[in-house]
């Protein structure tokens, strides 16, 4: 079995790369760059990168053998237009040899995510799913909601189409299965049941009141029930149920009762019918006025797990088998496979693809496009929501475009702007300050393009917010100017908000004038003489001009949104500062103490202070302290 695409030793890219440099944005420069690389092609299985003068990466293809795919691109006649102007662009490629096809394909999908290039169809999705995990690393194993890299031991079930099909689903197992949610500090510091323990959502493991046996049952019929196994979880508390009435144990029935309640209301809320499917992905694509859409349902166990619409990008001049393809390249770079994928159509070269999820997952994976039976209604289903999806999508399109066409007008701009960059500052009484900036654009928020900027210059006084603004102008657009002074790369905005008023947007304005950049436009959106009222807000322009709207104009709710934005980011960036900074210590920055010797220091003094105020003699008594480490420490904090 080949290794994962994330492995640092699966390829040695330093022994199969070639570069070729070139400097004439014409389609002739761009054959003979491509030429250049053939010479030095092997006939093996590989990725080749597609570059610009610049080094920036226009499109990543694989193939079976590379001499041959590339040499293609030299026959410019017969290539489609789309792939003419990505050769007029080239000026080097690279080029990484793999093993198999199969292999060239799963490294093929983790290069676009990574850089993703403006030539490849791409998968806008800027969230990682979420799952639901069952730790195994405590005795009262919690479920909870989890995004990210699987690093704490225990079960994980996904992936669910968003966080409210996760909240809806735990919510279902602690009415079903009364399992604990808190975090492990407040499980270990509880004295008496909280309020999950009252409204019957917790078995209260915390205080005793359900033994390690009674809560690993618990534990084991909720891994049935996300396995697929929900009827034996339903016949065991029907039992259970009748049992207890048998023993006129009322309350207890009544206990099961409600739980058998809770799972056959789940059961009946299910959006699509997937009995006796298993593990299964649905995917349906649709097509309309140049845009496309793919309709995804998620199947775990028989039940549907949500369902989510995806809008790739790119995709013009590319057949929608094709589209399809490259979708679940790069879909399952993120997200486990299951053993079934059902389409309404065959992906490009579907047995390859099957083959390397295959070996992503090592499990056979099928992918099948049913053609009658049970299957088809599934598939009719995804079309339908598909067809739906891309006919909001479309409208909201429509409205969004009057909507900035209208504020061009209102504003003076001119045009419509492509990239729209929103700022605001987070502080409380000037600690643990940042800078945020959110972007957007005609398609709606771009979340891979969001920054925070951490406000590190000591002369900044804290809670100076004009200050603030002057450093993250100064930080974003120095590196701008820096990267792309020529303003070819699509990352200088069009127009620029910022949230606050005449002073704000002064020293934002100042701060560009001495970099020499004077041509990028501003507008400071800031509360009206009615603080705290919405619709109130006065605009602000550099000229000195203040626009207001009516309290139901629809470039008033647009704007609201972008400010609400940044808000949100700048505050949920705060936050997790701060939380950051109380968990950290000043013993974290000394060398040579580790975790271990961290511990031993707090429970022996008591506080980190304490630490760095002792002698060194104390130090030195400190149990597991050496003397060589005692005078590290003592020596760290009397420099």
């Amino acid at each position: 079995m080949m290794s994962r695409p994330q492995s640092p030793d699966r390829f040695h890219e330093d022994k199969a790369t070639f570069t070729v440099k070139g400097s004439q944005p014409d389609i002739e420069a761009g054959v003979e760059a491509i030429r250049t690389t053939l010479r030095t092609l092997p006939t093996r299985p590989g990725v080749y990168r597609m570059q610009d003068a610049r080094g920036d990466v226009l499109y990543v293809g694989k193939a079976r053998v590379l001499r041959n795919r590339v040499a293609n691109y030299t026959q410019v006649d017969r290539l489609p237009r789309r792939l003419q102007r990505m050769v007029a662009q080239t000026r080097s490629m690279t080029i990484v040899t793999t093993n198999s096809e199969a292999e060239a394909l799963l490294l093929e999908a983790q290069l676009i995510k990574r850089f993703r290039p403006p030539y490849n169809v791409l998968l806008r999705d800027d969230k990682s799913f979420p799952f639901i995990l069952l730790r195994d690393d405590h005795a009262f194993p919690r479920v909870q909601k989890h995004r990210g890299a699987r690093k704490y031991k225990g079960r994980y079930y996904g992936p669910f189409a968003s966080a409210g099909s996760v909240t809806r689903t735990i919510n279902a197992l602690q009415k079903l299965f009364l399992l604990r949610s808190c975090t492990d500090s407040f499980f270990a510091n509880r004295s008496r049941p909280c309020l999950l323990y009252q409204i019957r959502r917790c078995s209260a493991p915390c205080v005793g009141r359900i033994d390690d046996a009674g809560y690993a049952e618990l534990v084991r019929d909720a891994q049935d029930f996300l396995g697929g196994k929900s009827t034996a979880v339903q016949r065991k508390l029907g039992e259970a149920m009748q049992l207890a009435s048998d023993s006129l144990d009322f309350e207890q029935a009544a206990v099961l009762r409600d739980r058998l309640k809770a799972l056959t209301f789940i059961q009946g809320s299910q959006a699509i019918n997937a009995e006796g499917l298993g593990d299964a992905d649905i995917f349906a694509l649709a097509t309309k006025g140049g845009a496309m859409c793919i309709q995804a349902f998620f199947i775990r166990g028989g039940q549907n797990w949500g369902h989510r619409s995806f809008f790739p990008v790119h995709t013009a001049e590319v057949a929608e088998d094709e589209v399809l393809a490259s979708f679940m390249a790069q879909f399952y770079e993120e997200v486990p496979p299951p053993r079934l994928i059902l389409a309404d159509r065959a992906p490009a070269e579907c047995e390859l693809m099957a083959e390397a999820l295959s070996e992503r997952t090592g499990a056979k994976v099928r992918i099948e496009v049913p053609q009658r039976g049970t299957r088809t209604r599934l598939i009719q289903q995804a079309q339908r929501n598909a067809v739906e999806a891309l006919a909001r999508r479309l409208a909201e399109t429509t409205t969004q475009a009057k909507i900035l066409d209208e504020m061009v007008e209102v504003f003076g701009l001119d045009g419509v702007p492509d990239r729209i960059e929103i700022y605001d500052n987070s502080h409380i009484q000037g600690s643990h300050a940042l800078g945020a900036m959110v972007v957007a654009g005609p398609e709606g928020f771009r979340k891979n393009a969001y920054r925070k900027f951490n406000i590190r210059n000591p002369e900044t006084a804290p809670g100076d917010d004009f200050a603030m603004m002057r450093e993250v102008f100064e930080r974003r657009f120095g590196r701008a100017q820096r990267e792309d002074p020529d303003r070819d790369s699509g990352e200088w905005p069009d127009l620029v908000l910022i949230d606050g008023g005449k002073g704000q947007l002064s020293a934002a304005r100042a701060t560009l004038e001495e970099m020499g950049i004077e041509d990028v436009c501003m507008i400071g959106i800031a509360k009206g003489p009615h603080h705290g009222r919405e619709g109130r807000e006065v605009f602000h322009l550099p000229d000195g001009r203040e626009v207001t709207f009516p309290l139901n104009h629809p470039v008033l709710f647009y704007l609201q949104r972008l400010r609400d934005e940044v808000h949100r980011f700048a505050i949920g960036a705060h936050r997790q500062k701060r939380s950051k900074a109380i968990t950290t210590s000043s013993l974290d920055d000394v060398p040579g103490i580790g975790p271990a010797r961290k511990k031993a220091l707090l429970m022996h003094f008591g506080t980190a202070r304490a630490v760095k105020d002792a002698a060194l003699e104390d130090l030195q008594r400190a149990p597991g302290v050496s003397k060589v480490v005692a005078r590290q420490v003592y020596d760290y904090f009397h420099e």
